[in-house]
C-alpha cells in the first residue's frame, strides 16, 4: 500500500471511523492500552497491513486512542491492535498479536479463510482475521421514507428470520435473492395479504457463524461480533459498502408498504464466548470492562447461556449499547428493538440484579428513541424472571405467562380456566402497577425459541438429535400434545384435530388484549420435524417452505380472516369493532354452560363471557372449549339488546369456509342453544338494532 496519506492526531468526539476532512477520523475506547496500532488492509485477505502506531499523549486524550488519517476513502478495511498495556487487571484477555475490531465498525467483513479457532490461541491471527470496513453513513438517499408509527393496539408482529424466509428453492426467487435483504423485499406483498404490521427480524447483527458445534453453523445470530454492522452474508449484494445500502432499501421498502421494522438485539453477550474463546474485538480491549466477571475477578460468568455475560451497567458498555441503538433509529430507520434476554441488563459488575439499572432506564428515557418500540425477553439463562417488573414505563414484555397458560389450557389441564380469563384481558394479575396500558403485554404462543405452531399440536417431546447434542439441548417443558401419535401421521381424524387446535391457539393469541406476534411459517403450517432449538440448522427444517398443502392453505386463510377482524370493521356489521378493542374497554360477564355461571374449578375446562362496546352498539360471545367432548351451551340475552339475535362471526370446530366469516359474507344467524364441539372456540356477535 502506497503512503499517500497524511497523519494528524484527530479527535475521539466521535467513535469508529468517521470520514472528514478529506480523510477518516479514527477513535477507539482503551483505558489500559500503552500504545496503540492502526492496521490499514488493501483488501479482505491481505496479510501485510501498513501499521501505523499510536503514542500517548500525541494520540490520547483520557481513555480514548485517536487518530486522522488524510487521503482514505470509504470502503478502507483496517483493525486495532494493542501491543502493550499500562496494567494487567485480574480477567485480563489481552493478547498483544491480535488483531481487533473497531467496536463501532459499521461494516464488518469475515475473509475466505476467517478463522474462529484461530483466534482463540494465543499468537496472531492476521491471516485469518475479521477486519473492520470504514463507511460513508451520508451516502444514501432515504427519499421520502417516513415510518409507519403504528400504535401498540393496532399492531401485529411477525417474528422471522431474514435468510430463513426466502432460502427454500419454493421462494421461487432467483438465487442470488434467495435468504437475502433484497430478497425479503420481493416478498413484502405476502407480509401485506397477511396483514402483518411490523416484521420483528432475528439478529441482523454481524455475528460470527462459526459460532456453532463442529459440522453445523450459527442459524440464529445470536452471536454478535458487532453492534453497528447489518449481518453481510444476508445482502445480495456483498461488495464493502453494498450490504449497508441493501439493508436500508429493505427498511424504505417496508416502510412504504406500511409496515415497521424491529430488530431482534442482543446485548447480553459477545460470540468471544467463555474463557477459551476467540479474541475478536472486546475482550482483547478490555475483558473486565465488557463482560461480568466472577467474584475473583478472574474468569467470566455465564448468565447468557451462550459462555459470557455483557456488563451493562459498565459507562463504556451502556454507552455503547445505547450509541447502537441510536444508530439503527437515526441512520438505518428502524422502528423498534426486542431486546434478547434484557434481564441480564438489569445486572451489576458482580451479577447482582439492580432496583434501578441505570441501563434500562436510559434506554426507557432516551428521547432520541422516544418513538421507538421496545420489547424486552425479561428472563435470562442465570434464572432472573421479571415479566411484570422491568426497570422503567416504556418496555413491552415477552410474556411467558402468557404462552404457558394458553397452550396448557388448549391441551387440557387442570386448573387453567382461572388463569385463561387473566391472559385474554391483558394479564393484570401479571401488569398491575398504576397507569400501565393494556398493551404491556406482547402476546405469543410460538416463538423461533421452541416448537413451531404445527410442531406444538404434534409433538409430545422434543427430537433435537440432528443438532449433535444427543438431545440434551432444547426445553423440555413444551406443554404440547401429539394428539395421539407422535410427528407426522396419515390418520384423517388426528390431522383435522390437529388443525382445529392450531386455529384454536392463533385465535386466542390474536384476540387476546396486548400486542400479538406470530412466528414465521405459522399461518402455513410449518414444521420443523419437532426440532425445537434449531439455532444451528441452516437447511429446510428452518427455512420457509413455500408449497402450500390443503391443510396449510386453510391455515392460512383462516389467519389471515382473523388478522383482518383484529384490525378492520366488519362489512357486514359496519358498527362492530374488534373483540380485541372491545375486551380492552367494556364490561365483561363470564359464563359456563349456563349463562351468567362461570365454572373456575380445578376440574373445569371451559369458559364462555359476553363483552358489551360501549358506544359502538355491538356485543360479543365468546366459548371457550378445551374439553374433550360436546357441549349445549345456552347463550345468555345480548347484553342492552334483548331482542338481538346472535351471529356466528367464528367456530373453530366447523370445516372451512365456515370455521370464519370472510368480511363481506352474510354472517348465520344461531339458536339461543349452540352445540360446540369439542376442543373447539366460537365467537358470535350481534348490533345492538339487530
Amino acid at each position: 500500500m502506497a503512503k499517500t496519506w497524511t497523519i494528524t492526531p484527530g479527535h475521539c468526539r466521535q467513535l469508529g471511523a468517521v470520514l472528514e476532512h478529506d480523510g477518516v477520523n479514527f477513535a477507539i475506547w482503551g483505558r489500559f492500552a500503552k500504545e496503540m496500532e492502526l492496521l490499514l488492509f488493501s483488501g479482505p485477505e491481505d496479510t501485510r497491513p501498513e501499521v501505523i502506531r499510536l503514542t500517548a499523549p500525541h494520540h490520547r486524550s483520557g481513555y480514548y486512542w485517536h487518530i486522522h488519517v488524510e487521503g482514505l476513502k470509504e470502503g478502507q478495511i483496517y483493525g486495532w491492535r494493542i501491543p502493550s498495556q499500562l496494567l494487567v487487571m485480574p480477567g485480563n484477555r489481552w493478547d498483544p498479536e491480535k488483531i481487533l475490531l473497531d467496536p463501532y465498525a459499521k461494516r464488518i467483513i469475515l475473509p475466505d479463510n476467517y478463522d474462529r479457532q484461530r483466534a482463540a490461541r494465543p499468537g496472531s491471527n492476521l491471516r485469518c482475521c475479521a477486519k473492520s470496513v470504514v463507511i460513508d453513513m451520508s451516502n444514501y438517499d432515504w427519499e421520502d421514507d417516513r415510518a409507519p408509527r403504528h400504535p401498540m393496539s393496532d399492531s401485529i408482529v411477525y417474528e422471522m428470520h431474514v435468510a430463513g424466509f426466502t432460502k427454500d428453492p419454493s421462494s421461487g426467487l432467483e438465487s442470488a435473492k434467495r435468504g437475502t435483504y433484497a430478497g425479503l423485499i420481493d416478498k413484502i406483498p405476502y407480509l401485506q395479504e397477511l396483514g402483518v404490521t411490523a416484521v420483528e427480524l432475528l439478529p441482523i447483527f454481524q455475528f460470527d457463524p462459526q459460532d456453532a458445534r463442529p459440522g453445523k453453523s450459527n442459524y440464529w445470530g445470536y452471536s454478535p461480533i458487532g453492534f453497528f454492522a447489518p449481518h453481510a452474508e444476508y445482502a445480495a449484494d456483498q461488495s464493502l459498502t453494498g450490504v449497508l445500502d441493501e439493508f436500508r432499501d429493505m427498511v424504505k421498502a417496508l416502510h412504504k408498504a406500511n409496515i415497521e421494522v424491529i430488530l431482534d438485539v442482543v446485548y447480553n453477550h459477545t460470540a468471544e464466548g467463555d474463557d477459551n474463546g476467540p479474541t475478536l474485538c472486546y475482550r482483547g480491549i478490555d475483558n473486565s470492562a465488557y463482560y461480568i466477571l466472577d467474584e475473583t475477578r478472574n474468569f467470566n460468568t455465564n448468565y447468557s447461556g451462550c459462555g459470557n455475560t455483557l456488563n451493562a451497567s459498565h459507562p463504556m458498555t451502556k454507552r455503547m449499547i445505547t450509541d447502537s441503538l441510536r444508530f439503527w433509529k437515526e441512520e438505518m430507520h428502524v422502528d423498534g428493538f426486542r431486546f434478547d434476554l434484557a434481564a441480564i441488563l438489569s445486572r451489576d459488575k458482580n451479577g447482582h440484579p439492580l432496583n434501578d439499572p441505570p441501563t434500562l432506564l436510559a434506554i426507557d428515557s432516551d428521547y432520541n428513541l422516544a418513538d421507538t418500540k421496545i420489547f424486552a425477553e425479561a428472563w435470562d439463562a442465570g434464572g432472573l424472571y421479571q415479566v411484570g417488573r422491568m426497570a422503567g414505563a416504556r418496555w413491552r414484555e415477552w410474556n411467558g405467562h402468557f404462552r404457558d397458560d394458553v397452550r396448557s389450557f388448549i391441551r387440557g389441564e387442570n386448573g387453567m380456566v382461572s388463569r385463561l380469563a387473566s391472559r385474554l384481558i391483558g394479564s393484570p394479575d401479571i401488569y398491575n402497577t398504576p397507569y400501565t396500558d393494556p398493551h404491556k403485554s406482547l402476546n405469543f404462543v410460538t416463538c423461533h425459541d421452541g416448537f413451531t405452531l404445527w410442531d406444538l399440536v404434534s409433538y409430545d417431546r422434543k427430537h433435537n438429535l440432528d443438532n449433535g447434542e444427543e438431545n440434551r439441548d432444547g426445553t423440555d417443558d413444551n406443554r404440547s400434545w401429539n394428539h395421539g401419535v407422535e410427528g407426522p401421521t396419515d390418520d384423517r381424524q388426528i390431522n383435522t384435530l390437529r388443525l382445529r387446535q392450531a386455529k384454536n391457539l392463533m385465535l386466542l393469541n390474536l384476540m387476546s388484549v396486548g400486542t400479538p406476534m406470530l412466528l414465521m411459517g405459522d399461518e402455513r403450517l410449518r414444521s420443523q420435524k419437532g426440532n425445537n432449538n434449531a439455532y444451528c440448522q441452516d437447511n429446510s427444517i428452518s427455512w420457509m417452505n413455500w408449497h402450500c398443502n390443503q391443510q396449510g392453505a386453510e391455515m392460512f386463510r383462516f389467519t389471515r380472516e382473523l388478522l383482518s377482524y383484529r384490525s378492520m370493521r366488519s362489512e357486514s356489521i359496519p358498527e362492530l369493532i374488534s373483540l380485541t378493542e372491545a375486551l380492552e374497554k367494556a364490561d365483561i360477564c363470564w359464563h359456563g354452560i349456563k349463562p351468567y355461571s362461570p365454572d373456575w374449578g380445578d376440574e373445569s375446562h371451559s369458559l364462555g363471557l359476553t363483552v358489551y362496546s360501549v358506544g359502538q352498539h355491538a356485543n360479543y360471545y365468546a366459548f371457550f372449549n378445551a374439553y374433550w367432548e360436546d357441549l349445549q351451551i345456552e347463550l345468555p340475552v345480548p347484553p342492552n339488546n334483548p331482542n338481538g339475535r346472535w351471529l356466528r362471526l367464528i367456530d373453530t370446530g366447523l370445516p372451512a369456509p365456515d370455521d370464519i366469516n370472510s368480511h363481506g359474507r352474510a354472517l348465520v344467524r344461531v339458536d339461543r342453544v349452540y352445540p360446540v364441539k369439542s376442543r373447539s372456540i366460537v365467537i358470535l356477535v350481534c348490533a345492538a338494532d339487530d
